[in-house]
């Protein structure tokens, strides 16, 4: 299993990824998680379609809260042919109800508590922590990352315009 030491920190302190790091060009890796409704669901499942892959420590969290809202009013302007998955080692329970007490419609939240499948894949889960760190991915049509953001400090928000940027690449707008 590949270790990264010191890529990323919380509160300046480094902590240790588990998995492969996936760089921009790659094939984005399948995965399985959780929906909110315990369903299984995989990277496949949207095959055809632009997925971000927002990857948050914890949905009930100040910062991941204003991304994954910020994702969410983003989503509602790029279209049928995008889809945006924030995906935490947060339960599919509590996930359900932070979506409906944020008024999240648009983002799917996906949980990776069971296997850790998507962590691993995608070289993201804290070892010290079981947790995910913050990154985005961007993956176009054909399943290739578009896009890759690991932030350094999890503390820290994502350089949203960046992503969407990348985003609107993959669909021509």
């Amino acid at each position: 299993m590949a270790e990264r030491s010191g890529v990323i920190t919380f509160q300046g302190n480094p902590l240790t990824l588990l998995g492969n790091e996936i760089g921009v060009g790659a094939r984005a890796p399948d995965f399985e998680v959780l929906d909110n409704g315990l369903a299984p669901v995989r990277l496949s499942s949207f095959s055809g379609k632009v997925v971000v892959l927002s990857s948050v420590p914890s949905l009930d969290t100040p910062v991941c809260d204003i991304e994954t809202r910020r994702f969410n009013d983003e989503a509602g302007q790029l279209g049928d042919d995008v889809v945006i998955l924030t995906v935490s080692m947060d339960l599919p329970f509590a996930q359900k109800r932070w979506c409906g007490a944020a008024g999240v419609t648009h983002v799917k939240t996906l949980s990776d508590h069971k296997d850790a499948s998507f962590g691993m894949a995608y070289g993201v889960l804290i070892k010290e922590l079981r947790l995910l760190a913050r990154a985005v991915f961007v993956v176009d049509k054909a399943g290739t990352v578009r896009y890759r953001e690991l932030v350094k400090e999890i503390t820290h928000e994502p350089d949203y315009d960046a992503a969407l940027s990348a985003v609107r690449e993959c669909i021509g707008k």
